[in-house]
């Protein structure tokens, strides 16, 4: 007798489609927008192609093999070597690839013109939507760049290799590479922030000591992102009492043995999964002085700016990720009886969570210029303005702390969204969560930034004058935004442990009046006042909102928000 069928339990329906072949550069208005008004559009055609590219089912599932299939560690070979050697998944090499081919490592520095820095962050910001942990050994190449170009002699050694557009997945000696990636290592296990606290020893090799002086180095870094980068720039002291100086430490030694960098493990991360992060010990370790002997911190502090405008950027990309897919859940899924972006209650927060998206989008493009500005000074010779300073200088830690924050938040609002299922780990939503967290922590947690930005501020009086005052020029539009910059004055006028210990209010405090003030001056109008009703804390005629999505006042069309949000 033939064996039956089993009969049938249920239809499938009701389930929403995977969000893909859509172009996430061309459906981005705010995007579109920033890139032509930050002189960027002469690479709006790369980025639509790439944008295009980047919404495919293939790159898409790149993005979920490399979080799979977890890179490994192998530290002796079947003889008994010592190898220290990872391994990828393919998946993984391909995301470097795509990274790579378009100049995100490099593009402002090897593509040297007006609105290259924005053209980059522009990309970044899309690469970051897909996948979050190859943007990790990517963003330590391209802020390594404007640090090593300071050594001329071992610039023009690997200039060729930092900035080809080929991703060189082999581990050997760099000449015998076609490209390569630069990592850092400042953290020891004693300090953490506190890199001042930091114990690793470098000992002059040869006779020529300091910048450009060979060294072997002993001790550890907790930290040490990422191991299989080619080389890293590191931390050390000369002698006890030294202050600390920067080393160049490349993988390979000069003979072409395998320097004595030991990888002890590999973290195991709650997210940035697909990248791998190590802990590592210097066994007489060859590296190279970078930047004067004792300065240190001041020469990497150079590349953390970068890297710390890259944590907003790639905060900016889960934010946008999690919103379009929290928006295309909502126009297929329905739930009693109608669509889920067709209820009010929804509407309102899908909005809510479009106007936090754009306002993050806005602000990383406004830092883009600054960066942007100084690059194009220190061409010409010419001073850098006050006010640009004050937004790449003072701007930066406040947007890092803020938007990095504010991510946390976001991306668990836009899960729930999806519900239930977007608590599972097969679609993107439970990755993009876990995801969250590190940009907050990377390169100086948020206290850290807070009081950077009250060093920047007390440093720099004059910047930060030419700053609020530009902003009072938009004061006269709405009044919630007078207000907050009422507030901010006063904090700034408070004693100075009165401004540390609301270091993190007022950090919060200008990043809200800054978004605020590119909203009205690049948004549709009840973009921008409904940001300034909400975030700026106005009570006006009796409507008071908290911190919670989805508690915009009813006076806004909610729908149209959601819609120039994501027409796709």
């Amino acid at each position: 007798m033939e064996p039956q069928a089993p009969p049938a339990t249920h239809e499938v329906t009701n389930q929403v489609p995977p969000l893909e072949n859509y172009n996430l550069f061309e459906c981005d208005t705010t995007l579109t927008a920033a890139v032509e008004r930050e002189g960027a559009d002469w690479h709006a055609q790369a980025l639509a192609r790439d944008g295009a590219a980047l919404g495919t089912p293939e790159a898409l599932g790149l993005a979920a093999s490399a979080n799979r299939h977890l890179p490994e560690l192998f530290t002796f070979s079947p003889r008994g070597e010592r190898i220290d050697a990872l391994e990828f998944h393919p998946s993984w090499h391909r995301l470097l690839a795509l990274l790579r081919q378009e100049g995100l490592h490099a593009l402002p520095f090897d593509t040297p013109r007006a609105g290259a820095m924005a053209a980059r962050c522009a990309g970044y910001f899309l690469h970051g939507q897909l996948e979050s942990g190859s943007l990790c050994p990517l963003t330590m190449t391209f802020a390594s760049i404007p640090v090593l170009q300071r050594e001329p002699a071992l610039f023009a050694q690997i200039a060729d290799k930092l900035y080809a557009r080929e991703h060189d997945p082999s581990d050997a000696p760099l000449a015998l590479k076609r490209s390569m990636m630069v990592g850092m290592g400042m953290t020891e296990k004693q300090g953490g922030s506190d890199v001042r606290t930091n114990q690793t020893r470098a000992t002059a090799a040869a006779s020529t000591t300091g910048r450009g002086g060979e060294y072997r180095l002993m001790g550890h870094k907790w930290f040490f992102s990422a191991p299989q980068c080619d080389a890293h720039l590191v931390l050390a002291r000369t002698h006890a009492d030294a202050a600390l100086s920067c080393f160049y430490v490349p993988r390979f030694a000069p003979d072409g043995a395998r320097n004595a960098i030991r990888i002890q493990r590999l973290k195991d991360k709650l997210g940035n999964r697909s990248n791998a992060s190590g802990e590592v010990e210097f066994v007489d370790a060859y590296g190279i002085m970078v930047g004067d002997e004792g300065r240190g911190v001041p020469t990497i502090i150079e590349m953390a700016n970068y890297t710390r405008l890259d944590c907003v950027i790639g905060s900016a990309a889960l934010m946008r990720a999690a919103l379009v897919q929290a928006i295309h859940h909502a126009r297929h899924r329905v739930a009693f009886s109608r669509k889920l972006v067709d209820q009010p209650l929804m509407r309102n927060v899908l909005a809510d969570l479009s106007l936090e998206s754009e306002a993050a989008t806005v602000l990383f493009m406004r830092l883009a210029r600054a960066f942007d500005a100084r690059l194009a000074a220190a061409r010409t010779g010419a001073a850098e303005s006050d006010l640009e300073r004050a937004w790449r200088r003072i701007m930066t830690p406040a947007a890092k702390f803020w938007v990095c924050k504010r991510a946390l938040e976001f991306t668990g609002e836009a899960m729930e969204v999806w519900g239930g299922n977007g608590y599972v780990e097969e679609g993107p939503m439970a990755r993009l969560y876990r995801e969250a967290p590190v940009n907050s922590i990377w390169e100086g947690s948020g206290n850290v930034m807070c009081l950077d930005v009250l060093r920047a501020l007390e440093r720099d009086p004059q910047a930060a004058h030419a700053l609020i005052a530009d902003w009072r020029a938009d004061a006269h539009e709405t009044s919630a935004l007078a207000r907050a910059l009422d507030a901010l004055e006063a904090t700034l006028g408070a004693s100075a442990e009165q401004r540390e210990a609301a270091a993190r209010a007022l950090a919060q405090q200008l990043v809200l009046c800054a978004q605020a003030v590119l909203l009205l001056r690049t948004a549709p109008a009840q973009h921008a006042q409904a940001f300034a009703a909400t975030r700026l804390a106005a009570v006006d005629a009796g409507l008071a909102c908290g911190r919670v999505y989805g508690t915009l006042p009813a006076a806004f069309d909610h729908g149209a928000i959601v819609e120039h949000a994501f027409g796709a």
